[in-house]
């Protein structure tokens, strides 16, 4: 039997960078690591736990047997067991056995840092290294103008179990297989982004990955680390940015994971008022301790590093910035001001950004936010949060309440739909329709729209060419593309077969060249998030459910002109205002028929007038199409 041998990969300043909880890359030191100590090859290992009277590691290797490979724990006081352990290599299938000196109570771990992970139901972690050769140099350094906040978004937000399935073999597509079917969709659609939900292992599908148990290591069943490495490669290759959505905010109980991991409370807070989750059954992290904050920013840090992520989605950041979330009277306590903040998760939050921002300037982190918590987008330097967008959820309800009611009722909702123009410059907004609002009986898209089948896909397109004109950034889930009917459902395929029919396949279309358009017109996305870049021309048009703006990019020559009618009926000779003299041009029109629209446009060049409409100083008669988003430009 080989013995473990003393070897460790801390110095002293990792030690008080890890103590002091400002140390982004732990990775580099914890978990298992394939090396060679004395002329022996082998595999180091190093596990933090405190409360430990002894930890051992047990594996395919020893039979499973405790105590047969011990780990020495460190003389400086900073609970971390390591050891190297001859003959140990890649494959080798392990865990952490630890007896605590809380009451003797014993746990057998999953590594927290494992690289990679047993395919689940299984648990157990396995000892790994790759040796990927990156070929997205080309999109590395060009990728600040692709991610900047004045770049076009247009992000498919994707769940890989379901997003496509093998059929004939009953099972995932892998990376491998993603890397060719998912990219060349992205690339045929003109998405700019793809946005994944978790691929960190998980031991439960139905949790859609957000109840992660390995932290560094995509999940197991789809492929290997490397062949997730070739997906982003790939996507990277054909200029498609990928956003991987990362949840610091709460994980589940299970036996092998992180939760009591050496009989104490280690990774979660020990108070259950702020260290468990009522509404997801699941331990939230101990944000004031500063081992924990330096494991989750070395895990936000590792994705962008290690898988040459582009961002990072920040799951339920409001469950994280309020002590009631969720909770009634009695169930909380206020902070040391008396207030409902998490001063310790509002701390970690802004620590994380900078952590993120200053290693990795030419990525976005994204906040799903849902409260009015301000500053959420704005630096930490000027009291923000420090994320690069926020989603806007009062945007996204609003919309699909609107949207649901028959045409016939809208005027009498006018403001529900242009309310989001009063504060849409108080964050810097991603528009999202995401997985979350397709599930537990809200219905799909296409499902909400009122009507008939022409009425619906109508509605539908009208809403996406809202959305794409609307400011902000933009994000949509599978299969609202093309018309998905049912719900979301992430143990099947989405229905492809849908794309058989006309109505289904001119939708995808219609997306298609939405997503073109709006890459392609700068007024859509230099000026996103600030007023410069819209003006209303008209809202308050609620009889005919019309309303009319501008949007504006660096260069006044790229101004766009929207027009959105609501209802089915069709107007001709109507009035809009113009801030200059000057022909315009129809360039998009949801309405067409080559979308399954009935075909009204204008077919001809409209010139202005020296008329005052609308509080502006020139005017022009414009035709609008029934169920219709209509943009002009000016013909110069």
């Amino acid at each position: 039997m080989s013995q473990v041998k003393p070897h460790s990969l801390f110095t002293d300043f990792d030690i008080n960078l890890f103590k002091s909880g400002k140390h982004y890359r732990l990775y580099e030191k914890f978990g298992s690591h394939i090396t060679t100590v004395d002329g022996e090859k082998g595999t180091y290992f190093a596990v933090w736990a405190p409360s430990a009277k002894s930890v051992s590691v047990v594996g395919d290797f020893n039979y499973w047997i405790e105590g047969e490979h011990p780990l020495m724990v460190r003389w400086d006081s900073s609970g971390i067991w390591e050891g190297f352990i001859p003959g140990v290599g890649k494959g080798n299938i392990y865990k952490y056995k630890i007896q605590s000196h809380n009451n003797d109570i014993k746990t057998e771990k999953a590594d927290p840092y494992a690289r990679r992970c047993e395919h689940p139901p299984k648990t157990a972690s396995i000892v790994w290294d790759d040796t990927y050769k990156w070929e997205d140099s080309a999109w590395m350094k060009k990728r600040k103008k692709h991610n900047a906040l004045d770049a076009p978004y247009a992000v498919y937000e994707v769940h890989l179990g379901s997003w496509k399935r093998q059929v004939e073999e009953n099972r995932f597509l892998s990376y491998h297989e993603l890397a060719d079917d998912l990219v060349n969709y992205l690339k045929e659609m003109n998405f700019t982004h793809v946005e994944l939900m978790p691929i960190m292992e998980f031991p439960y599908d139905p949790s859609w990955g957000y109840q992660i148990t390995g932290y560094f290591a995509p999940t197991s069943r789809f492929g290997y680390p490397e062949e997730f490495k070739e997906l982003v490669d790939k996507l990277h290759q054909n200029d498609i940015g990928i956003i991987l959505d990362w949840v610091p905010s709460h994980f589940p109980e299970d036996a092998h994971g992180l939760g009591f991991f050496d009989g104490s409370n280690l990774y979660e807070h020990p108070d259950p008022r702020k260290g468990y989750h009522q509404d997801w059954k699941s331990l939230i992290f101990n944000y004031g301790r500063n081992e924990v904050k330096s494991f989750l920013i070395s895990n936000a840090l590792f994705w962008l590093d290690q898988y040459h992520a582009d961002g990072l989605r920040v799951d339920a950041v409001a469950s994280m910035l309020f002590l009631d979330y969720s909770r009634e009277d009695g169930q909380w306590e206020p902070n040391q001001y008396g207030g409902r903040e998490n001063l310790e998760a509002i701390a970690f939050l802004k620590e994380m950004n900078e952590a993120v921002y200053g290693e990795y300037p030419d990525v976005q982190t994204i906040a799903e936010e849902s409260t009015a918590f301000p500053g959420v987008s704005k630096p930490v330097f000027s009291g923000g949060l420090g994320f690069g967008m926020k989603w806007m959820m009062g945007w996204m309800h609003d919309t699909l309440e609107y949207f649901k009611k028959d045409p016939v009722y809208r005027k009498y909702h006018q403001n529900d739909i242009t309310f989001s123009l009063a504060y849409a410059f108080s964050e810097n907004f991603m528009l999202p329709l995401s997985h979350d609002e397709v599930v537990y009986g809200k219905n799909s898209i296409i499902g909400r729209m009122p009507g008939d089948d022409w009425q619906r896909f109508a509605n539908a397109r009208a809403l996406y060419a809202y959305m794409f004109t609307h400011p902000g950034t933009k994000l949509l889930f599978m299969g609202g593309e093309f018309g998905q009917y049912n719900e979301w459902n992430f143990q099947g395929s989405l229905d492809w077969n849908l794309l058989e029919y006309k109505p289904h396949k001119t939708l995808q279309t219609f997306f298609k060249d939405l997503n073109k358009f709006y890459t392609s017109h700068p007024a859509l996305f230099e000026k996103a998030f600030t007023n410069e870049g819209f003006e209303w021309i008209n809202f308050g048009d609620s009889e005919n459910s019309v309303m009319s703006y501008i949007r504006k990019g660096k260069d006044p020559k790229n101004d766009l002109v929207v027009v959105c009618n609501f209802t089915p009926s069709m107007h001709e000779n109507y009035s809009i205002g113009l801030p200059e003299d000057g022909n315009l041009k129809e360039i998009f029109n949801s309405d067409l028929k080559k979308y399954g629209g009935s075909g009204v446009s204008n077919k001809k060049i409209i010139p202005a007038t020296e008329k005052e409409w609308n509080g502006k100083p020139f005017s022009a008669e414009i035709t609008i199409p029934p169920l219709s988003v209509t943009i002009f430009k000016y013909n110069r």
